[in-house]
């Protein structure tokens, strides 16, 4: 008997992966302010339900938002630098030695510095009693600021983090002194004294963060179009999250990891993949109930529809390698404790969990089992169907409903390049497969997945503009020139929301 969507619903959905970084705009990098509206004008005249982001947390080294400092805090980069300007909070004169942007690609390194300093002005003037602004005058705003500090519980750790690291040129928790690295409650409240106004500039800017963040969400939901978010499994070693918490992961009495996260050497990597993330001690996880796991998810459920959960075969197995190896072929697999951990967060959720489970790479019939004993919906990438010239899962004729199809993710090259680069056996088959020249490749595979039986079909924003490898997202494995990728408003032409519409409709979703 085949499965029902239980995650999902029995609607049809169709949407696009973009993440709010590649959103156009005129200050070096996406945001929440009129690219984000107008990209949610686009998706509703074009008949999209579903718009899928990356994690939004505040990235850390390296840029990448499966490794953020903090698994609650949202990433300051994208707060509208507009909004801040109508409010007063910023002034012509704070623009005048803007970089010229490229305005497809982030440079990470100007756009940080640049809008780290816009954030700060903006936070001066707040605290600024001369400054006569709608921020700093409207009743209404500071009862919705002293709303969110009351409820934020996790607002007060991340500050001082962040406050910390400032303090301490960048440096990870891990190497602070005693005093910060491990503090007692009065140790911690004697730094929040010590590092006050930096602490309350992090507080702000997550307000900051979260007020958009919501009137985006909001403004996207009352046009009935559905966010879908997306968890890391694993947390930075340098995060909030472990500082705060580490009897809850796998830690010597200093700070550092016993053993670390990654997978097995495999088909695609003789030393397997070795991700250095810290591994949870879920023996203490169990104590308390999966609390911070709960939590955790439970906020991630606000800030979107739906929730896919990265990994999630880590929730049955991982594989855990002695911290120091340089690759991941010395590891043992270990057990997670995945049915309890998901009849708990069944029973706090309710039944319709609405969560997807990222089931991708080498998985075994355990994995299958728990995926499916909770009714969770996995992926299913058309690319893999071609790279494969065997009969496999990926094929959209072996699809269950219960599923999401994507031509392909922020991890897979573009569909394009893709196409240009793989065998000629695989672009064969795929010719056969669609009885098509493959000169439309890329359209090829958004009906296929927009007409296949899955209740929900996303392809990423790059195959629905035709663009080659250049603007792919992520190349795992490679640490530099990743999640870079932005496109501009022309790109959206009339022509591409009828197409859209049109696709859309006639595959009855």
């Amino acid at each position: 008997m085949e499965q029902t969507a239980i995650g999902l619903d029995f609607n049809k959905y169709a949407g696009i992966l973009v993440h709010p970084t590649s959103f156009p705009g005129p200050y070096g990098i996406g945001d929440l302010g009129t690219g984000a509206y107008a990209f949610i004008d686009f998706m509703e005249k074009a008949g999209l339900t579903v718009w899928q982001v990356l994690p939004l947390g505040h990235t850390g080294f390296g840029d990448s938002p499966y490794q953020p400092f903090s698994s609650f805090a949202g990433q300051p980069l994208i707060i509208s630098i507009d909004d801040l300007r109508k409010a007063g909070l910023l002034v012509d004169e704070d623009f005048y030695d803007m970089p010229n942007w490229d305005p497809r690609k982030i440079e990470y390194g100007k756009a940080i510095e640049f809008k780290t300093g816009l954030l700060k002005k903006a936070y001066e003037r707040y605290c600024n009693p001369d400054v006569k602004d709608a921020y700093s005058t409207s009743e209404a705003f500071l009862e919705e600021y002293k709303s969110f500090l009351e409820q934020a519980e996790w607002l007060d750790d991340y500050a001082l983090f962040m406050a910390g690291k400032d303090y301490h040129q960048g440096a990870p928790w891990y190497m602070w002194e005693d005093t910060l690295k491990k503090p007692t409650a009065a140790q911690k409240k004697q730094w929040i004294e010590k590092l006050q106004n930096e602490v309350d500039y992090y507080r702000f800017i997550q307000f900051l963060f979260h007020r958009q963040w919501f009137a985006l969400k909001d403004y996207a939901n009352e046009k009935n179009i559905k966010i879908v978010g997306d968890i890391p499994i694993f947390v930075a070693w340098d995060s909030v999250d472990v500082w705060s918490n580490r009897k809850l992961f796998d830690l010597d009495s200093k700070g550092y990891p016993k053993t670390v996260a990654g997978v097995p050497p495999d088909y695609f990597s003789a030393t397997g993949q070795l991700w250095g993330n810290p591994l949870y001690k879920w023996s203490e996880h169990t104590k308390t109930g999966y609390e911070w796991w709960f939590n955790r998810i439970r906020h991630q459920l606000q800030l979107a529809d739906f929730l896919r959960i990265d990994h999630f075969r880590g929730f049955d197995q991982f594989w855990a390698v002695p911290y120091g190896e340089e690759t991941a072929v010395n590891g043992t697999w270990k057990k997670a404790p995945g049915v309890n951990f998901f009849t708990q967060l069944e029973a706090t959720l309710g039944y319709n969990m609405p969560i997807i489970a990222e089931d991708l790479g080498e998985i075994d019939q355990s994995v299958v089992d728990l995926r499916d004993k909770f009714g969770l919906p996995g992926m299913k990438i058309l690319q893999f169907g071609f790279e494969n010239p065997e009969e496999n899962s990926f094929l959209p004729h072996n699809f269950v409903r219960n599923c999401v199809c994507y031509t392909g993710t922020h991890d897979n090259d573009t569909t394009k390049g893709w196409y240009q680069k793989c065998y000629e056996a695989s672009k064969d088959k795929l010719r056969r497969y669609f009885n098509t020249d493959g000169g439309d490749v890329c359209w090829t595979l958004i009906r296929a997945c927009f007409s296949s039986v899955a209740n929900m079909a996303i392809v990423p924003m790059q195959d629905v503009l035709e663009l080659d490898s250049w603007a792919r997202m992520n190349m795992p494995g490679v640490g530099d020139g990743n999640w870079a990728w932005r496109f501009c408003q022309e790109d959206i032409t009339q022509h591409l929301i009828d197409r859209m519409y049109e696709t859309v409709k006639l595959y009855g979703r």
